[in-house]
C-alpha cells in the first residue's frame, strides 16, 4: 500500500488553525504548467495566494488539489494547485506556518472540478516570509 502523505493534512489543520486565530491563511506555491493562476501575478516562477474565506470563493482543499475563484486585479479566476506545488502554509500578520519542499513531479492529476480563485492578493510580502513551525 502506497504511503499517505501528510501534507494535505497539515495544510488543512494550519488553515483551519489560521481562520481560528483570525489570521488570515496564505499559501506560497511554486508555479509550473500543473498550476493554474493568473500569470501575471507571478513573481520568480512563486505566487502568493491569500486563501481566506473572503478572499475566496468555493475552496476547496483536497488530498492533491486546492481549487478556488479569487480576484485578481478586479477580475474573477479559477485556481487550481497541486497539493505538491505547495511550498508554504503561513499568517500573512505573523508569518508563522510550515514551510515544505516541493516535490516535482512529471504528471500531476487532473483536478476532480473546476477551482475557484482568491480576492484581492494583496501585495505579495517583500523577500521571503519568515516561517516558523506552530506548536
Amino acid at each position: 500500500m502506497a504511503e499517505i502523505s501528510t501534507k494535505p493534512y497539515l495544510i488543512r489543520a494550519l488553515y483551519e488553525w489560521c481562520t481560528d486565530s483570525g489570521y488570515t491563511p496564505q499559501l506560497l506555491v511554486m508555479v509550473d504548467a500543473s498550476t493554474r493562476v493568473p500569470p501575471g501575478f507571478v513573481k520568480d516562477g512563486q505566487i502568493v495566494l491569500n486563501v481566506s474565506a473572503g478572499a475566496t470563493r468555493n475552496l476547496t482543499l483536497d488530498n492533491d488539489w486546492i481549487q478556488f475563484s479569487a480576484r485578481f486585479g478586479g477580475i474573477s479566476h479559477e485556481i487550481s494547485v497541486p497539493v505538491d506545488r505547495v511550498a508554504a502554509i503561513f499568517a500573512r500578520e505573523n508569518g508563522q506556518g510550515l514551510h515544505f519542499e516541493p516535490v516535482d513531479t512529471d504528471e500531476s492529476p487532473e483536478p476532480a472540478s473546476a477551482p475557484v480563485a482568491p480576492d484581492d492578493p494583496s501585495t505579495p510580502p517583500r523577500g521571503k516570509p519568515s516561517l516558523k513551525v506552530v506548536k
